[in-house]
């Protein structure tokens, strides 16, 4: 697949060599060319120092045949500008924009932007791993607003059914892990101690997961 990373800092860099490695073929813009030192010295795409919004740069990365785009500069006015010309006037398949400051998530969110919010996504994550090291984020949708979580089932709610606990407008069970064997099932489960749960969910759903297992310690 022929990728173009548009920034060359911490995140492109990564971003780029991840993606040379999987074998993709990889252009990679950045109006500073101090900044592709950023790269790992194996890195083997292409380098294109100028200005993102210049057409002439944009073709030379190979736009025009480009099967994805990421634009991940620390700018989120330049990085939803970059996106919406990749899509309205080259019709890139795949695009991702990089939200740096989430005060600016309504423009990436004005323009329908696939965006991942990486400050806001950060700072919850540690928090949760602060707080509640019992939930494993597997991965976050979007900027953030749906999570793939895991956790284990204490004995308090052994018997009962997932419906119980969870509200269904903001949690769905995906599966059950039982003594080593991994099931699908459906809001209907009965939950065992021991259990392991993976459950998609929204913020608010992770909210009452949390509230959960803190009534649950009480109790304890």
């Amino acid at each position: 697949m022929n990728y173009i990373v548009v920034g060359c800092g911490r995140v492109g860099a990564e971003l780029a060599y991840s993606l040379f490695n999987k074998g993709h073929t990889i252009s990679v813009i950045d109006q500073s060319a101090a900044a592709f030192h950023n790269l790992h010295p194996d890195f083997r795409g292409r380098v294109i120092e100028g200005d993102t919004l210049n057409r002439d740069v944009l073709e030379r990365a190979g736009i025009e045949n480009a099967d994805g785009l990421a634009t991940v500069t620390n700018s989120d006015p330049l990085n939803a500008v970059v996106a919406h010309i990749a899509c309205t006037a080259y019709r890139v398949p795949r695009i991702i924009a990089r939200n740096y400051d989430p005060r600016w998530r309504t423009l990436h969110e004005l323009f329908s932007l696939q965006f991942v919010s990486s400050s806001t996504w950060g700072a919850e994550r540690i928090e949760a791993l602060l707080e509640y090291p019992e939930i494993n984020t597997l991965h976050a949708v979007g900027g953030g607003e749906v999570m793939i979580v895991e956790t284990m089932i204490p004995d308090t709610w052994d018997g009962k059914e997932f419906n119980q606990l969870f509200p269904p407008e903001s949690c769905s069970l995906v599966s059950i892990t039982r003594a080593g064997k991994a099931t699908l099932t459906d809001r209907t489960a009965l939950l065992a101690a021991g259990d392991v749960i993976i459950l998609s969910a929204t913020e608010e759903g992770v909210r009452a997961l949390r509230q959960l297992l803190d009534s649950t310690m009480e109790a304890d």
